[in-house]
């Protein structure tokens, strides 16, 4: 490869005052996504991107692999809702999944939704598929191009019409039926001189939508002018007699909810307060009669199931169905009058089932080590449907009987290739202060310790979120030349509970890292490789994570790939809905947040005359998410900064979000992402 020439980036004098700190920011005018210049800027940056990518050999030889390794049937697990069994397929190398409905088990699959058919190039997604009580309608949700933004719309499930409802501007929301309608959560349209990432994502307000009616007609449910930045979430219990209303106040820092409940008997009653503190979770999973059963971690950081009165809240009267345990409670589905509570156990789910009276009834023996998803279904439900998956095994659809408690095989997967001929190993790596930290390695079986083999080191470490074994056929391609992954179960996520989530947020975010950094560190001292066939990669919280060991240990790897990161964490609360992170971050506004904000900061930490790692920076045009001027600011400092002769480049996907929005756009993205790693590693792939 000849020197690259990076696009010149203009500079300005932006200087900030942080607690009489001051923090230039030349960058600042790539934040604007309304501007000719970015979008020049951007051009620039693609074309010696793709220009490099166009020159790598074997680039369109692994596009091809990839290609054959995911193009086989994938079906989720069904949901039974009155007489239909409601599943997504993908046939292969379909963009998106197409919805069936059948009924019964007997009946013939027939399409319901074909979100292929919503766009040209196959980036329009549809999700949240909710049936009313009686099975006859279900409300979904479409969002284009990868954006957060999603509308409803309603369908008839026997005649598979489309109602003319549309319900725009919606964002973190749940469908709620009640009756001939639904409750839905939104914010104000934004207005003509916001952009995508401009728009503050503020007022969040609950209404009530009758179907048959244009939204401008729909009921103010709940409305809170006085704090702007709160999450307004409201679901209805089965037999939709409750509705409840959880609250969120994470943007000042508060990581968990208020839940106030109204009885929908009573069409002039009030929203009765359950809990009105923000510092626990509580989530609830259905009524029993006249009482909740709440999940939460008050008192519990593993989480327990209490039965509450909504009459008489006061924890005093709390009845617990589920103490907590030494594992962490992570998910609880219900079905059957049975709870279903879903441990994980050194990162793998175990699944007990409890009655609502607390009964222990019996576990489910699951079909290997691995993860779970399901358990859940009407409260007459007989059966149900799960999906298990690990790292050498796809996603398999399982029923479970709930009288007999038996799994057996509902639908089974054939592979393009031979997933026994990988295997996993979890090793406990110990991190800078002594804590013991999971990782997940996977690789061909009788693999050679030489220190040679070319290496991902995969991790999170964040808002709480568990990164359990899960299947990618899209890896096999990396794993077939000989490559190892390796998933590093770092603190900040959810593995042990609430105490490791939070031994990982705020002023201790620094153990995340060094827990990535012990991984890597253990990987090259057992033989697994070497720095020089190391490759770190993380997305979103998992992108600032790469960038900070970029910053901080810039000889650990040899390639980094942050995809989506929130870079710039002094102003990450000032784009769209990143108010959102200060729970787990905390904010610059506040100076002691700013100064251990400020020292792990990947844009502010880069330094001139250093020589970092081979980068490839991933984002994309429609992420008002994490939105992308973080990459942009980035890479322009990163490419001023960086001293050595590797590329740091920074890949701009265009229709796309918070992740590839369409397969193909996966499929394209890996590619160049392996073709990158491989380059830059030394290794050629080699093709059969």
């Amino acid at each position: 490869m000849a020197p690259l020439m990076y696009p010149i980036t203009r500079k300005t004098d932006q200087v900030d005052d942080y607690h009489g700190t001051l923090v230039a920011d030349p960058y600042r005018w790539l934040e604007d996504d309304r501007s000719d210049e970015t979008a020049r800027w951007v051009a620039a940056q693609n074309d010696v991107t793709f220009g490099y990518l166009d020159r790598i050999p074997w680039r369109e030889a692994l596009r091809q692999r990839l290609t054959a390794l995911v193009d086989y049937p994938r079906t989720s697990a069904p949901e039974q809702r009155g007489p239909w069994l409601l599943f997504a397929r993908n046939d292969g190398l379909q963009n998106q999944p197409v919805y069936y409905v059948q009924r019964g088990e007997t009946g013939e699959a027939e399409v319901l939704l074909n979100p292929n058919a919503l766009s040209p190039d196959g980036t329009t997604r549809v999700a949240g598929l909710t049936f009313d009580r009686h099975a006859r309608y279900i409300a979904y949700m479409v969002s284009h191009a990868g954006s957060d933004w999603q509308q409803i719309r309603v369908i008839d499930v026997e005649t598979r019409q489309v109602l003319p409802d549309t319900v725009d501007w919606v964002k973190v929301s749940a469908i709620a039926w009640h009756g001939d309608g639904f409750f839905y959560s939104r914010y104000p349209e934004p207005g003509a001189d916001e952009g995508a990432f401009s728009a503050k994502n503020d007022d969040h307000q609950v209404f009530y939508h009758a179907l048959g009616t244009p939204q401008e007609h729909d009921r103010l449910v709940y409305h809170d002018p006085e704090n702007l930045q709160r999450f307004h979430v409201l679901g209805t219990t089965e037999d939709e007699r409750f509705a409840v209303l959880s609250v969120s106040d994470r943007g000042k820092g508060k990581d968990g909810n208020a839940l106030l409940v109204k009885d929908l008997r009573d069409p002039h009653g009030e929203f009765m307060p359950v809990w009105t503190a923000f510092d626990d979770q509580f989530t609830v999973l259905e009524n029993d009669g006249d009482a909740l059963l709440i999940l939460t971690n008050h008192e519990a950081p593993n989480q327990r199931v209490v039965r509450v009165d909504p009459r008489n809240p006061a924890p005093a009267a709390w009845t617990t169905v589920i103490a907590e345990r030494a594992e962490p409670l992570e998910a609880v589905g219900t079905a059957g009058g049975r709870l279903f509570a879903q441990y994980l156990h050194d990162v793998t789910s175990r699944v007990h089932v409890v009655g609502y009276d607390g009964v222990f009834e019996r576990d489910v023996t699951l079909p290997g080590l691995g993860t779970i998803m399901g358990f859940g279904g009407e409260r007459d439900a007989t059966q149900l449907f799960y999906t298990f998956t690990s790292f050498t095994a796809p996603a398999t659809v399982y029923r479970y009987d709930l009288g007999t408690g038996t799994s057996t095989l509902y639908r089974g997967v054939e592979l393009p290739f031979d997933p026994t001929a990988f295997e996993t190993t979890q090793v406990f790596v110990t991190s800078r202060d002594g804590t013991r930290v999971p990782a997940f390695i996977v690789a061909k079986k009788g693999l050679t310790l030489d220190g040679n083999n070319p290496t991902l080191l995969y991790g999170y470490g964040g808002f709480n979120v568990s990164l359990p074994p899960a299947f990618s056929a899209l890896r096999v391609a990396f794993l077939e030349q000989g490559g190892v992954y390796v998933q590093a179960n770092l603190r900040g996520g959810g593995e042990y509970g609430e105490a490791w989530h939070q031994a990982g947020m705020k002023e201790h975010k620094q153990n995340v890292f060094d827990d990535f950094i012990a991984v890597a560190e253990w990987l090259i001292a057992a033989g697994y490789t070497r720095s020089e066939r190391l490759a770190v990669q993380g997305g979103s919280n998992g992108g600032l994570l790469v960038g900070a060991i970029m910053t901080q240990r810039p000889e650990l790897a040899r390639v980094a790939l942050p995809a989506v990161g929130v870079m710039d964490m002094l102003r990450f609360h000032t784009f769209t809905i990143g108010w959102n992170w200060i729970a787990d971050y905390g904010s610059s506004e506040d100076p002691e947040a700013f100064r251990y904000l400020y020292a792990y900061s990947p844009l502010h930490n880069l330094r001139d005359g250093v020589s970092y790692p081979a980068t490839l920076i991933t984002t994309a045009d429609h992420d008002d998410r994490v939105v992308p001027a973080h990459s942009f600011k980035f890479a322009a400092r990163l490419q001023e900064a960086h001293a050595g002769e590797t590329p740091v480049l920074i890949r701009i996907e265009t229709q796309s979000g918070h992740g590839s929005s369409s397969l193909t756009k996966q499929i394209e993205e890996v590619a160049d992402v392996y073709s990158f790693v491989f380059l830059n590693m030394g290794v050629e792939p080699v093709f059969s």
